[in-house]
């Protein structure tokens, strides 16, 4: 076997996921058709759930000197107010999506990955024990040779246009609207017309938006409804950018030097299945819809943190049964969530004379704390919950109540944290991919960790206790899977450890059968 598995596409989500399979010691490459990495950046930001996912892993740090905090939202680009949003949450943060893309590059390489630039994808087979890629070196690269990848799974993370998703036969049902889209840097002296219009701006023909991203740069991005462009195939000219402006704004700008330029479209399209057999499918393979508020880059990147440490259990042969079933089972609602959500803000953004008098309603109740929340957790995907209870579950006062605790299927907001060894916190505890058992009961947890000696290497069990006091987590034990999501909760410390019903049963459904010492 040459790999464990083999990652088809080195945008972020497919480098997330290899950096989430390296953590685990999974033998993994990345197959990138780019023969280097893009300066080209059409993402430029990310929600705050994935802020918190790359925290978890120690990848924000890196971040932080290229991009900005942004505590800001919008919903069809009416502006929400997040500083209102109560409990502890992070902010979106904007960066280049060839930044982000770089700092996972690096600590893929850092980690072992081995990131194959410059080939393709062209065919795949598999049976029950794994599936053989076929990669041809792209034009001009090692004389198109083709060479054969054994793996026990492969995962497409290659874009809309997935060429995985096609060979493995998954549909992409969907709508394609009449669209032309235009996104590029331009340089900020040779455009001062576009340089007068920063910020989002929309127009009966459709939305332009203007904002600098660098010394004397702006990322220039223009969307017209109803309107098709000659050639979608076509490279993008300055005539039709410039052609694009006028319809829009009637703006004129005679030589604006583009740094790059591409086409994007407002489609909207949802694989059928994100998995068949040992091929699977994240990220845009999966899912594209309207790229609003990161929301593109965003979904993508947690589909890799769900996958990844599910697809490191089947290699290092402790998953339970459906454990990797369940990725799909989350994630394909996930995206379809975000499809239907990204669709509504395009029904408000267009025909906008006759959305004008929603969209002034809107604005109007936005105002109100309840509809300005509910609307910031959907941009932040804050309101993503799966269904991690145990089927018949019910809150009662006896041990059942701790698997239909209100915080299970939810993230763990990342608290600060006390420990006998100093101050950490819930994303530095997560920060070696494994799951987590958080005592915060104040008791002796020495039958707690004894208890637990037979999932050891698999999930990790802290005493802790917050570090600001009170009880900003409102459980005295949680137990967490490795991408953060709560999966058994108990209002009281249950010192039986792993002899307690309710936890056994939630450790053997996502963490296997313990080992016997």
């Amino acid at each position: 076997m040459d790999h464990d598995v083999v990652v088809v596409g080195g945008g972020p989500t497919g480098l997330m996921l290899a950096c989430e399979l390296a953590l685990r010691d999974v033998r993994c490459a990345v197959v990138e058709r780019d023969p280097a990495p893009s300066n080209q950046s059409p993402g430029q930001a990310i929600n705050a759930t994935v802020v918190d996912l790359l925290e978890q892993r120690g990848l924000m740090a890196p971040l932080l000197p290229f991009g900005a905090e942004f505590p800001r939202a919008h919903f069809a680009q009416l502006w929400l107010d997040p500083t209102r949003l109560p409990g502890r949450h992070s902010y979106s943060f904007a960066v280049a999506q060839s930044r982000l893309e770089l700092v996972l590059e690096q600590r893929a390489a850092e980690l072992g990955v081995s990131v194959l630039r410059g080939r393709e994808l062209v065919g795949i087979g598999q049976d029950d024990q794994a599936v053989t890629a076929v990669v041809r070196p792209v034009a001009g690269d090692g004389g198109g040779r083709d060479h054969f990848l054994r793996c026990r799974y492969l995962v497409g993370a290659d874009g809309r246009d997935s060429t995985v998703r096609t060979l493995a036969g998954i549909g992409f049902a969907g709508s394609d609207t009449p669209f032309l889209g235009l996104v590029g840097d331009v340089e900020t002296a040779s455009a001062p017309a576009v340089a007068g219009r920063l910020g989002a701006h929309e127009f009966p023909a459709g939305m332009l938006t203007v904002r600098p991203i660098g010394p004397g740069l702006l990322r220039l991005v223009t969307a017209e409804f109803a309107r098709l462009p000659d050639d979608p195939r076509a490279p993008v000219t300055v005539a039709e950018l410039r052609a694009s402006l006028h319809r829009l704004a009637g703006l004129e700008d005679p030589d604006p030097r583009m740094v790059w330029m591409r086409r994007w479209d407002g489609a909207t399209r949802l694989a059928e299945r994100y998995r068949d057999g040992r091929v699977l499918l994240a990220g845009d393979a999966a899912h594209v819809h309207f790229p609003l508020g990161g929301q593109a880059m965003s979904t993508g990147i947690e589909d890799a943190v769900n996958l990844g440490w599910k697809l490191a259990a089947e290699i290092e042969g402790w998953a339970p049964p459906g454990l990797l079933d369940s990725y799909e089972a989350e994630r394909r609602p996930a995206g379809a969530r975000a499809c239907q959500t990204t669709a509504a803000q395009l029904a408000l953004l267009h025909p906008l004379d006759r959305m004008g008098p929603v969209r002034e309603l809107l604005r109007e109740l936005i105002q109100l704390d309840d509809v300005n929340s509910y609307f910031v957790r959907m941009a932040f995907a804050l309101d993503v919950r799966y269904d991690l209870a145990p089927p018949g579950a019910v809150a009662t006062d006896d041990d059942g109540a701790a698997t239909a605790h209100p915080l299970v299927g939810t993230r763990l907001a990342d608290v600060p944290l006390k420990t006998r060894d100093g101050e950490t916190s819930v994303a530095r505890l997560l920060r070696a991919g494994r799951g987590l058992l958080l005592d915060l009961s104040g008791e002796s947890a020495e039958d707690v960790v004894a208890g637990l000696s037979g999932w050891a290497g698999r999930v990790d069990v802290v005493p802790a206790r917050p570090a600001g006091g009170g009880d900003e987590i409102d459980a005295a034990q949680v137990l967490l899977r490795p991408d953060g999501r709560i999966v058994w909760a108990a209002r009281a410390a249950l010192r039986a450890a792993a002899g307690t019903p309710s936890l056994t049963e939630a450790l053997t459904r996502w963490f296997g059968t313990p080992n016997r010492s």
